[in-house]
């Protein structure tokens, strides 16, 4: 018998696009979450076009992050397409948006509207600098919030021009901490029977991820500079060429560091001055890199890596892409699935990064086509085929 999923039942409305909302409602979704998702008419979500196309109109980054949800299309401009959306937000637990604050407003679809019918939902905006302050019309794009949040700041090698994190870090925080806070939401609304409003940003999810540069600062007042790929609190912790490539090094702790000068045959290492303590290393992190540089150029990644393995210091290879999925590890934890599409066949997707012993979250359906489930959804609505004709009429539906 299957598993019961920790959120099998509960429906959540998704009026959300690109990638912070759907995110949140991926995760949601994974933990069997019923995620209606709201879409334009012409297009869809935006993300459906970003990138090469994988299959007919649609993106591989679309399917990615759209699984285990549903595809309602309609128009929100009618007013027969924001009815249609109201009966949706009654019958639902939980709504996400992530408008430019004042759109849902504008609409007559904000929180204290959809409260009116349905008293006990939670509602969830997500915006790029939250739905107070000066900055709260501006528009949100992951790039700015890192820039502004400090993260470009500190990313990077020194002397470089300014360097975003690699990922899409600011869009992928505010959904994490948007699906955080609705769930801590719901818990409430379990325990009072309230609901509420849950609102959050790029910036403050970018902000949030500064704990040793905010606390460095609070603390001293100096401003962190970027470090390439060292630590601020430790080393040496960081990635050092080899003899066919690169591997990372995390000798954060005294005994491991003795370890390593003994694998690297410089036992002298360990009682150099500049090197004797955790807070000297740190101090002199920059002549501890370049000395042990020419060591790691010796050998080869993988000799390094047994050698390493052997002596109980922790260090690991750099991966590309591809690399990642061929791991062994990384197919044992089920982090690479596969699907099957409605029109692509057998598609690869990233597999749910948290296992739950008793009710495990599941990866039942891959990314919807556009409207894919208009009138599935409509009819669960109550909608007859007759009044699914009049909206089609009315351009409320595609």
């Amino acid at each position: 018998m299957t598993a019961r999923m920790p959120l099998e039942g509960v429906v959540v409305l998704d009026a959300t696009q690109v990638m912070a909302g759907p995110f949140c409602t991926l995760l949601l979704a994974d933990m069997g979450a019923d995620v209606i998702k709201v879409e334009k008419l012409q297009g869809g979500d935006d993300s459906r076009s970003f990138g090469p196309p994988f299959i007919a109109e649609e993106s591989a980054a679309f399917l990615a992050i759209n699984r285990n949800k549903r595809s309602v299309t309609l128009n929100l401009k009618s007013e027969e397409g924001r009815d249609v959306f109201r009966r949706l937000a009654r019958r639902s637990e939980i709504l996400v948006e992530n408008f430019r604050p004042g759109t849902m407003e504008s609409l007559g679809l904000h929180y204290e509207a959809i409260q009116g019918i349905n008293p006990t939902i939670i509602y969830c905006s997500i915006s790029g600098f939250g739905q107070t302050g000066p900055y709260r019309s501006l528009g949100g794009f992951d790039l700015v919030a890192q820039g502004m949040s400090g993260l470009i700041s500190v990313t990077g090698h020194p002397g470089d021009l300014p360097t975003k994190v690699g990922v899409p870090i600011s869009d992928l925080n505010a959904g994490m901490y948007a699906a955080y806070g609705i769930l801590s939401a719901y818990i409430h609304r379990l325990k009072t029977g309230e609901g509420q409003y849950v609102d959050t940003s790029l910036l403050e999810g970018a902000v949030a991820y500064t704990f040793w540069e905010s606390s460095i600062y609070f603390a001293t007042g100096e401003i962190p500079l970027p470090m390439g790929s060292a630590h601020r609190l430790n080393a040496p912790y960081q990635v050092f060429d080899t003899q066919d490539g690169a591997l990372s090094v995390g000798a954060a702790n005294q005994s491991t560091w003795e370890r390593l000068c003994k694998v690297l045959g410089r036992q002298d290492l360990a009682e150099d001055p500049r090197f004797v303590s955790s807070a000297d290393r740190v101090r002199h992190c920059r002549q501890l890199a370049a000395t042990l540089q020419p060591v790691f150029r010796q050998r080869t990644t993988a000799a390094w890596l047994a050698l390493l393995k052997e002596a109980g210091v922790p260090a690991g290879p750099i991966y590309n892409m591809a690399q990642v999925y061929e791991d062994p590890h990384v197919r044992a934890r089920e982090m690479l699935v596969e699907l099957d599409h409605p029109v692509a066949g057998t598609i690869k997707n990233i597999g749910i990064p948290v296992k739950l012993s008793r009710s495990p979250g599941r990866i039942r359906r891959p990314a919807p086509l556009l409207g894919q489930h208009t009138e599935e959804i409509l009819h669960w609505l109550g909608i007859d085929q007759a009044q699914i004709g009049k909206l089609r009429a009315a351009g409320a539906i595609a």
